[in-house]
């Protein structure tokens, strides 16, 4: 059995009822996005798109019964997403590798085009809701990929090209690096001081202790929620930093000599750090 080189499709951030506040909030972060989209499941979207892979803002109805996934966790940094390009062969990799997942489950959600309106297709497999309180863990395979990474959507006043890595904080952080090892083979996951780290293409996934959390991003950092895991950080490319600084228009902003940090307490409950 060959295991998949896991390759980040894009991370989620949940802003759960409020995705007009966050469309204006992310707008000054210095993000373009794009228009809002409303998925045939429910829920609706806003994208930041950068070179291969992208941020979503995910939200649903106020009330909705079809998206308690949404509504049900809390604010914040919310899904890791990997790419796949045959959704079938991916299921069957994954459970003959012993990983709880769904059956690929199909959706869309129309694009309005200069050319007329399309449906942006996809297929996700998804782990299970209870595998970690930290958020949601799936693959996406793309059918329409032209309808997503558009040049008009990928240049960002704040510089921002890619994730350059995600940090997850976990009491035990080798119970998530064994799940990665079993879907992903041992040579995918390595130790770091307080952790492991998953590589995933250009992007690494580290799963660290809260202590290593705060040395990190210190009073910057996201707060657990009562969670023994939450998904807590987003390291993101850009082109410039002063170009990043100019463009991100917040409070509580910290400039260091190689980054820039935007506490989670203004972007809705994810620390972003800018570095060139």
């Amino acid at each position: 059995m060959i295991l998949p080189v896991p390759t980040l499709d894009h991370v989620v951030i949940n802003v759960r009822d409020r995705v007009d506040e966050a469309q204006a909030l992310y707008a000054r972060l210095g993000f373009t996005l794009t228009p809002r989209g409303f998925h045939t499941l429910g829920s609706m979207n806003h994208l930041a798109i950068f070179g291969s892979e992208y941020l979503e803002l995910i939200a649903a109805p106020t009330g909705s019964v079809t998206r308690g996934d949404i509504l049900g966790w809390p604010e914040g940094l919310n899904g890791l997403v990997w790419g796949t390009e045959d959704s079938q062969a991916l299921h069957a990799t994954m459970v003959a590798a012993g990983v709880d997942v769904s059956e690929p489950g199909e959706f869309s959600r129309p694009v309005a085009l200069p050319s007329g309106p399309r449906d942006a297709v996809f297929r996700t497999v998804r782990l299970p809701k209870e595998t970690t309180p930290a958020g949601r863990l799936y693959f996406c395979h793309h059918l329409t990929r032209d309808l997503v990474w558009r040049e008009e959507w990928r240049h960002h006043p704040n510089g921002a090209i890619g994730v350059a890595g995600m940090v997850i904080a976990a009491a035990a952080p080798s119970r998530l690096g064994a799940l990665f090892r079993r879907m992903f083979g041992d040579d995918a996951v390595s130790h770091i001081e307080g952790g492991v780290r998953l590589a995933v293409g250009l992007t690494s996934v580290d799963i660290v202790e809260p202590a290593i959390l705060q040395r990190r991003f210190g009073a910057a950092s996201a707060i657990s929620s009562g969670r023994d895991e939450f998904m807590a950080a987003l390291v993101l490319r850009t082109r410039d930093l002063g170009r990043a600084a100019a463009a991100i228009q917040v409070d509580g902003v910290i400039r260091e000599p190689a980054r820039l940090v935007v506490p989670a307490s203004a972007t809705m409950g994810v620390t972003l750090a800018f570095e060139a």
